[in-house]
C-alpha cells in the first residue's frame, strides 16, 4: 500500500511561482510513474505533469509547458510552477501508478494523495 501527502500549496498572485512536494511512504515496488494532476471546481481531474521514477523522463500538459517542472529526489516529488495563472487555481493531487507507462487518464492511478489548494489571483 502507498500513502501520498501533497504540501505547498497557497495563494499566489498571477505571474508567481510555488513549489508543490509530495511525500511518499509505503510499497514503491518495481518501476512506476507519479504524476500530478489538479481538478478546479465544476471540471473534471486534469493530468499536469508526470515522471517516470526509474528513468527519470517526464511529460506534460500542453498548457503547462515551459511553466512547470516536474522533478523528483529519493523519497519525495515536486512541482516547480512558476509564471502562474489565474486559470491554474484548483486542488493539485499527486498520484502513483504501478507500472512505468504515463497515462493522462486519472483513472488508471491507483494511488492519490488528499490535494492541495492552489489559488492564482488576478
Amino acid at each position: 500500500q502507498v500513502q501520498l501527502v501533497e504540501s505547498g500549496g497557497g495563494l499566489v498572485q498571477a505571474g508567481g511561482s510555488l513549489r508543490l512536494s509530495c511525500a511518499g511512504a509505503g510499497r514503491f515496488q518495481g518501476n512506476y510513474v507519479m504524476a500530478w494532476f489538479r481538478q478546479a471546481p465544476g471540471k473534471e481531474r486534469e493530468f499536469v505533469a508526470a515522471i517516470s521514477w526509474v528513468r527519470r523522463s517526464t511529460d506534460y500538459a500542453d498548457s503547462v509547458k515551459g511553466r512547470f517542472t516536474i522533478t523528483r529526489d529519493s523519497a519525495n516529488m515536486y512541482l516547480q510552477m512558476m509564471s502562474l495563472k489565474p486559470e491554474d487555481t484548483a486542488e493539485y493531487y499527486c498520484a502513483h501508478k504501478a507500472i512505468d507507462s504515463v497515462s493522462y487518464a486519472a483513472a488508471e492511478y491507483y494511488d492519490w494523495g488528499q490535494g492541495t489548494q492552489v489559488t492564482v489571483s488576478s
